[in-house]
């Protein structure tokens, strides 16, 4: 950040009174430019014994698969967001039950919120950011193609949850991966 967006003076990078991290400071109108984790909202979309993932039209992670989920946008729901994404992503309609996973990614700042959700019907396809739309039985996951530990992550929780007839509330932090 160079600019203030209040009053277009430039912004310093420092700790403001009274605060304890360092944030943008604007040098003329003194306004505080917090910048915080970014939320992404999604489901997953069960039909039966399968669950609908969709495979990624767009970077990052183009060509692998992943459940419906983007970012929130304002003035919007956590559930609201979260059936939205599945209808832009699968074209697909979903009642959202209850909120299932929280991930915190630091390392991107991001915190994904993962609800589980019932297809109210079986009318889906690929959105504008999908090139494929498909529901898998837990046998059939591309568990080697899928795009993000958090999909992994939730997909792991909810065949183990299903399995013994209980299903919990997950929370977790995802790690920088090692570098290559």
């Amino acid at each position: 950040m160079k600019f203030c967006s209040n009053c277009g003076a430039t912004v310093a990078y420092k700790v403001p009174e009274g605060d304890s991290l360092p944030r943008y400071v604007c040098d003329a109108c003194t306004t505080i430019h917090y910048q915080n984790p970014r939320m992404i909202v999604g489901c997953v979309p069960l039909w039966e014994d399968k669950v609908l993932l969709c495979k990624r039209a767009i970077e990052p992670r183009h060509g692998l698969w992943t459940v419906p989920a983007g970012f929130m946008e304002n003035g919007e729901t956590l559930d609201a967001g979260a059936a939205r994404e599945t209808l832009e992503e699968a074209c697909a309609r979903v009642e959202i039950s209850s909120l299932y996973a929280v991930y915190s990614i630091p390392h991107v700042n991001q915190v994904y919120l993962l609800f589980l959700a019932k297809l109210l019907d079986l009318n889906f396809s690929a959105g504008s950011e999908t090139l494929e739309a498909r529901l898998f039985r837990e046998d059939e996951v591309p568990w080697d193609q899928l795009a993000f530990a958090t999909v992994r992550n939730t997909l792991t929780h909810y065949f183990s949850d299903r399995a013994r007839k209980h299903f919990g509330f997950h929370v977790g932090t995802i790690a920088r991966p090692p570098a290559r």
